[in-house]
């Protein structure tokens, strides 16, 4: 029988209409197709998947980047009678444990989860065991390589669809150019006439840049805030650093703000939150940790005190702003001075050609010959091929599209347990078949005064093949409160195509095609922040372009309200200038960091450390504190590059 979904909007939600777009993406799911939604933020994402969900015969599996996002939804879909949960690592072993078992009862419609939740071995057991109906992926443009915000483990999720065997697909985003819609659709072989774009254009938002040099930014700040003092807002900036100093400056001229950053304890971010939320605070100066699944309807104010990092950040950012439908003011103070900044960051993240010949020839060694497989612990590959972790894991999502690996499982290479039972009252809960099977893996485990490590070599000895066999015993005396286990040491498994590193010839060759390709990565970022620089430079109508940029071509006019359309475009101030790069010593600036690094020494980490940039290496080797380091930091990586070779070429 087909579902009205009219009806269900009132009965459950008690609303009268759905918003734009809201039920052509919910009869396209009730219909049994898979749907994208690109709708702009606070436009109601969310009831795209809520609604279905409670029509659905099994559960709907929400993969969700953020915790506070998932607690914002949880807590409204409370409020409506829906069986909700999250399972997160903030969670308490028992807290998981009934979660887990509302879900495999039915009792739970909804189960919210990270997309790293899906790493690990022991969960993805237990979702092969429920039946799934719907697949929901939140801010889901993270799984175009060619989006602003590419995380590597979204690009999984196709294979875990059809690994769970979930029938349909849902894709949230707000921020989606053209191309990342396309690639997002061609992952989940969605139907073209089943994405649905609503129009990214808000007529609430009045967007305004003005060009203003860093000297003057906190008095032009100041002015503009007058008017302000009693409604809430948020301004955005680079650096933990300056979030505290502007809060600060606003503090000593009677404004109610406070500062809030990644570099802060998780409680104190929460109560400023909180705070805010509840309107005890009326002024966020934050990075951009500050924002996301930040659900408060009247934000009046958004004003980038520094440039975003891209457009689509910028987007991101201002959607934060009047979703309660009244006018809200969007300001960037716009200057040159931070653009070094915002590129080195780009910088940073790129791969040393010999760092990928290193993880190349790891995987040619390091590869079991006889089933041709691969086992690695991401966190020490990282360490010691020098590669940031999440630039590690793009890289090997590089290698699976060239088919050199591909991948086959991940577990925890260690399992420990303690007893909360003596372990005679454990085995008399079982059958003697049973008791003997749990004995086994008891014996053969590596016991120490409390905990105990599960030895599966020795327990293959007596019982082969029976590794799952066992980790759901395990599990299960975890749930009943018989044991306490811990899994560590997550191991990521590949089946490798060794035809493709049979020499030293085929590992260089592969390490320059890949090099290549973060390299273009790398300018596709550059080129990202100049076309921020013109956008805010423009002399066409703000609002029209922002929407023209993610394919919204409904504005067909200026907006009448943008700064440009008021008739003025935004002059910025000259760079400023930085003494020149010659008038350093780099034999002084550089000695430390060349002595730390010894023979690993290259003009490409000399470079990363006077700008300032962390590397997995610079961690281990704690270089903070050295003279030199973030010495050179507001100027632009490459010139500095050019710069250290040219140096060293020198001093050879």
């Amino acid at each position: 029988m087909a579902v009205n979904s009219t009806q269900v909007l009132q009965q459950i939600f008690g609303f009268n209409c759905f918003n734009t777009g809201q039920q052509q993406v919910v009869d396209t799911i009730l219909a049994g197709r898979s749907a994208a939604a690109i709708f702009p933020t606070g436009s109601g994402k969310s009831l795209c998947y809520q609604l279905p969900a409670t029509q659905l015969p099994h559960l709907t599996l929400v993969v969700s980047p953020l915790l506070a996002l998932m607690q914002d939804q949880l807590a409204f879909l409370a409020s409506k009678n829906i069986a909700a949960a999250s399972i997160d690592s903030m969670q308490t072993r028992e807290q998981s444990t009934v979660v887990m078992n509302g879900v495999r009862n039915g009792e739970i419609k909804i189960l919210m989860i990270s997309v790293e939740r899906l790493n690990n071995e022991r969960f993805r057991q237990f979702l092969a065991q429920v039946p799934i109906s719907l697949l929901v992926v939140d801010e889901a443009h993270c799984i175009s390589e060619w989006g602003h915000n590419f995380r590597p483990d979204y690009l999984k999720l196709p294979q875990y669809q059809r690994a769970f065997n979930i029938p349909q697909t849902l894709l949230l985003t707000a921020t989606a150019t053209t191309k990342v819609v396309a690639d997002m659709g061609s992952k989940f072989a969605i139907n073209e006439q089943d994405i649905t774009l609503t129009g990214f254009y808000r007529d609430n938002l009045h967007l305004s840049v003005q060009g203003v040099s860093s000297h003057e930014k906190v008095s032009v700040l100041h002015t503009w805030l007058q008017d302000k003092a009693k409604v809430s807002g948020i301004i955005y900036v680079t650096l933990q650093q300056t979030a505290e100093q502007v809060a600060q400056q606003l503090q000593q001229q009677g404004f109610n703000a406070q500062a809030y950053h990644a570099g802060m304890k998780s409680e104190q971010r929460q109560h400023i939150q909180q705070q805010f939320m509840n309107g005890n605070i009326k002024l966020i100066v934050a990075t951009i940790a500050f924002g996301m699944g930040i659900d408060k309807s009247d934000i009046r104010y958004v004003v980038h005190y520094d440039l975003p990092k891209s457009i689509e950040n910028y987007a991101q950012e201002i959607g934060r702003a009047g979703r309660d439908g009244q006018v809200s003011q969007c300001l960037v103070l716009a200057n040159q001075d931070n653009l070094n900044v915002l590129e080195n960051f780009v910088y940073g993240d790129t791969p040393e050609l010999p760092a990928i010949r290193y993880v190349l020839t790891q995987i040619a060694l390091q590869t079991d010959k006889a089933n041709q497989q691969w086992e690695v612990l991401l966190n020490s590959l990282s360490s010691d091929a020098n590669i940031r972790i999440l630039t590690l894991k793009t890289l090997l999502v590089y290698f699976e599209l060239l088919k050199v690996i591909k991948p086959a499982y991940s577990y925890f290479a260690e399992y420990k347990y303690k007893f909360l039972q003596p372990q005679a009252q454990v085995l008399a809960h079982f059958d003697p078949q049973r008791q003997a099977f749990l004995q086994a893996i008891f014996n053969s485990s590596d016991s120490a005064k409390i905990w105990s490590t599960l030895n599966l070599e020795r327990l293959a000895q007596t019982h082969p093949n029976e590794r799952e066999r066992a980790l759901k015993a395990l599990d299960y005396l975890h749930e009943k409160n018989c044991i306490e286990l811990q899994s560590t040491q997550m191991t990521q498994v590949y089946q490798v195509n060794l035809t493709a590193l049979q020499a030293d010839a085929d590992i260089d060759t592969l390490s320059q095609k890949l090099f290549q390709r973060f390299s273009k990565k790398e300018q596709s970022e550059i080129f990202r922040i100049e076309q921020l620089l013109a956008f805010f430079t423009s002399a066409q109508c703000l609002s029209k372009q922002l929407a023209e940029y993610f394919a919204d071509y409904q504005l067909t006019q200026g907006c009448g309200n943008c700064s440009v359309c008021q008739g003025q475009v935004a002059q910025l101030p000259p760079q400023a200038v930085l003494a020149l790069l010659t008038s350093y010593n780099f034999i002084e600036l550089s000695e430390q960091i060349q002595q730390k690094l010894a023979a690993k020494t290259s003009a490409t980490l000399v470079s990363r450390f006077f700008c300032g940039l962390t590397t997995p290496i610079f961690t281990k080797l704690r270089v903070r504190k050295l003279k030199g380091f973030a010495v050179l930091e507001n100027y632009r990586f490459s010139d500095v590059k050019a710069w250290v070779e040219q140096q060293m070429s020198i001093n050879r």
